[in-house]
């Protein structure tokens, strides 16, 4: 008996810490991780590193979805714009491991440049066709082709049965889908709705570049999507006009574009048009690059999707 008369408290058993996942850096290695998954469905979650909740929660649907899950962690090249420096974007490596140790990753693989093009810059490439040149694809030429080219290989080193994407990145997503079936990929591309921060703010790597005054501005984004969201069953001009409304009163926000368009072509819907479509926009705040989109079904009882209902 305690002292008080009380019955002695039991010991709270420990909870074993979280199993690290396996990390290989070479081929070599990665074969040999990959090789003991083989007893089951392997999903693959790619990311540049400087991950954040947005990834985790990625990495959380793949988990519950599949037996094994292998996150890639890459800073591609060829993903980067002469005017883009990619000696600016974040490294946390070891944090990034908490994040997939925490997450119940198998396996990370996370080569250098000279691992994944061990010839250097690929003289065959994959090309994203007249949808990598609008929207991302016009203020970043050759992004969506080093972007495929990258993901592609991944996908035959991983050997994964299926890949998980955040719609954030949403021509990124159509792009990879667009890959798979034109090219026969036996991978099953899964989009994951997007992850937010409390004030509306699409997660992204990127946010860690804005001053406070910065990520005030930026919040004006994801409001314009809300309200054209809230427009949505009058019709593709009352969206376009909520949302322009809202971007008009942050001037520090520099956009570059606002558009309403069909999820698997890009191109604008017109007024008559009924269904699911893409509110996308994209603009600089301070000396950062902010993206955003929100799925939406156009027309009357619509409103806000967490992504699409078609593949």
């Amino acid at each position: 008996m305690a002292s008080d008369g009380s019955a002695p408290r039991q010991a709270t058993p420990e909870r074993p810490a979280p199993e690290r996942p396996v990390v290989a850096r070479t081929r070599e290695e990665l074969r040999e991780a990959r090789a003991a998954l083989d007893d089951g469905d392997v999903a693959v979650v790619m990311t540049m590193g400087a991950l954040h909740e947005g990834h985790a929660t990625l990495i959380h649907k793949a988990r519950k979805a599949h037996r094994h899950v292998v996150v890639t962690i890459f800073l591609n090249p060829l993903q980067f714009g002469p005017k883009e420096d990619l000696s600016r974007y974040p490294r946390t490596f070891d944090a990034d491991l908490d994040i997939c140790t925490a997450a119940g990753v198998d396996l990370v693989f996370a080569p250098t440049p000279d691992v994944v093009y061990p010839d250097g810059d690929p003289g065959v490439r994959i090309s994203a066709g007249p949808l990598g040149d609008v929207l991302e694809g016009q203020s970043r030429p050759g992004h969506f082709d080093g972007m495929l080219t990258v993901v592609s290989k991944l996908m035959h080193l991983t050997r994964c049965d299926a890949a998980w994407f955040g719609q954030k990145d949403a021509q990124q997503l159509l792009l990879i889908r667009r890959m798979c079936r034109d090219l026969d990929f036996p991978v099953d591309v899964v989009a994951a709705a997007t992850v937010r921060e409390p004030d509306g703010l699409a997660m992204s790597s990127r946010n860690t570049y804005l001053t406070p005054s910065d990520r005030e501005t930026a919040r004006c984004l994801s409001a314009a999507l809300r309200a054209g969201a809230e427009a949505a069953a009058e019709g593709p001009s009352a969206v376009r006009r909520a949302a322009r409304a809202v971007l008009v009163r942050e001037p520090l926000a520099l956009i570059d574009y606002l558009v309403l368009v069909h999820p698997d072509t890009l191109e604008d819907v017109p007024e008559w048009y009924r269904g699911e479509a893409l509110l996308a926009v994209a603009g600089r705040v301070g000396t950062t690059r902010l993206i955003d989109n929100l799925p939406l079904l156009v027309g009357p009882g619509g409103g806000a999707l967490e992504t699409f209902s078609r593949p």
